[in-house]
């Protein structure tokens, strides 16, 4: 009985730990990019925080190569946000993927 006791304050105190770490996540920032003329931050709970864009990579007679580096930039920003969640909460899964936790 005592070893349970043991387990379910070890297992309350994992999930304060993750809690804490998953509200850090929301100040860090990752910042994705392309072509070198379009930039997006997001942080670390999938919000664009930032777009940059340079005055370059306007052409009003190309919008659809604007467009293509807004997205570029948007999903390599995301991707950059899952690798840092996958990292910084992976070492409370075990490298686990746990569906809902984050």
């Amino acid at each position: 009985m005592k070893n349970m006791q043991q387990m379910m304050k070890q297992v309350k105190k994992m999930q304060e730990e993750m809690m804490k770490a998953q509200e850090a996540l929301k100040e860090q920032v990752v910042e994705g990019g392309a072509g070198g003329v379009v930039t997006v931050k997001a942080n670390g709970h999938k919000m664009i925080t930032e777009i940059t864009i340079k005055p370059e990579a306007i052409d009003p007679d190309d919008v659809e190569m604007l467009q293509d580096l807004v997205l570029t930039a948007v999903n390599d920003a995301l991707k950059k946000v899952d690798d840092l969640v996958g990292k910084e909460m992976g070492r409370y899964t075990g490298g686990m993927n746990i569906p809902g936790l984050f």
